[in-house]
């Protein structure tokens, strides 16, 4: 549950403690030459630096809330985000992505697409999440997987190799950078569904941090017996992961 206020708000805790804080925070107005100064300063940086802490907790706390009604709503009529991702889907295929068509939101460039081809006891498939920075032409880099179980709860998040998307590669910090603009707002296959994907990569956002950055620590130590290029080696495919249940 995201606030466009807080991308208009400087977030400095000077701010936070006076009245100016309302009028930015609400969204009418941009930090002052004095708030900039001020955390210009090494007492203000520390203490900007801190408050980001906090905020991102705060908006890992509110996605973490997002998750859990969009499950909750989609319990209530017998769904999952697993059942309407795949709905009107008579024989699903190994390999196939769905929803046809897959799903992306032109004004973030958040992409997504599911797939099962798991053999991973428990694991029905999983999401694969992407951003296109330039738009639906231009290049896909992939963020994070999302490995879940018959009832479509979220089990696993892992990284991959290059060749297994075949995305066009970044490195780590790029990577990472890339992640927190994931936010997707589109009707199909179902919102809800939508708004769960974006909860998920807020809420785990430090672990899928550390598994991008373990992806690349990976990359660079592995040789391929054939001597080929690491991106491009089949017997590297899921690089790192962290379990979720």
């Amino acid at each position: 549950m995201r606030h466009w206020c807080r991308t208009l708000c400087c977030r400095c805790p000077l701010c936070c403690q006076c009245s100016v804080y309302r009028w930015c925070a609400s969204g009418f107005g941009r930090p002052t030459t004095t708030h900039a100064a001020w955390r210009a300063t090494s007492a203000g940086a520390a203490a900007t630096t801190a408050f980001a802490a906090s905020m991102t907790d705060d908006a890992s706390a509110l996605a973490r809330q997002e998750i859990a009604f969009c499950e909750q709503v989609l319990a209530k009529g017998g769904a999952s985000v697993l059942s309407e991702t795949l709905k009107g889907i008579a024989q699903l295929e190994s390999w196939t992505k769905y929803p046809l068509g897959e799903v992306f939101d032109p004004a973030t460039g958040a992409h997504w697409f599911y797939h099962s081809h798991s053999t991973i006891q428990g694991e029905h498939g999983h999401f694969h999440t992407f951003l296109r920075p330039n738009g639906p032409d231009g290049p896909i880099h992939h963020l994070v997987a999302i490995g879940v179980d018959p009832q479509g709860r979220a089990l696993r998040l892992f990284t991959v190799n290059q060749w297994v998307v075949d995305g066009d590669w970044l490195d780590a910090q790029s990577t990472i950078a890339l992640v927190d603009r994931f936010d997707v707002h589109m009707p199909q296959p179902n919102y809800l569904v939508n708004r769960w994907l974006t909860g998920m990569i807020v809420a785990h956002g430090s672990a899928i941090a550390a598994l991008i950055q373990e992806r690349d620590t990976v990359i660079a130590s592995h040789t391929p017996s054939d001597g080929d290029d690491a991106h491009a080696d089949r017997t590297l495919e899921v690089i790192s992961q962290h379990t979720l249940l």
